[in-house]
């Protein structure tokens, strides 16, 4: 089991940059594929990044070459780097740790952190 917490969240300009963090406070992140998702109001939750267990990242087409997945298991931690932030990234942003078990796929949510894109 995993207990997620999510940091670096805030208010930044058009145009900005953000590191969002999300930290393990217990478990080993490094044994699991780690995603950030982002929920607009009104809107679904929708995935932003993933990053596998073997270090391989995808990422949605509206953030590609924007934004950047990490992780350092030393630290136990994954970085969203989000740069040349956009109002329409104004979302708050969840992380996800998924692994599989015998029983199936099970997810460890974050609690959130809230970004505002805005000027």
């Amino acid at each position: 089991q995993v207990q997620l917490v999510e940091f670096g969240g805030g208010l930044v300009q058009p145009g900005g940059s953000l590191r969002l963090s999300c930290a393990a406070s217990s478990g080993a992140l490094k044994f699991y594929s780690v995603g950030w998702y982002r929920q607009a109001p009104g809107q679904q939750r929708e995935l932003v990044a993933a990053v596998t267990s073997g270090d391989s990242a995808n990422y949605a087409d509206s953030v590609k070459g924007r934004f950047t997945i990490s992780r350092d298991n030393a630290e136990n931690t994954v970085y969203l780097q989000m740069n040349t932030l956009k109002p329409e990234d104004t979302a708050v942003y969840y992380c996800n740790g998924r692994t599989q078990s015998s029983w199936g796929t099970i997810d460890y949510w974050g609690q959130g952190i809230q970004v505002t894109v805005s000027s």
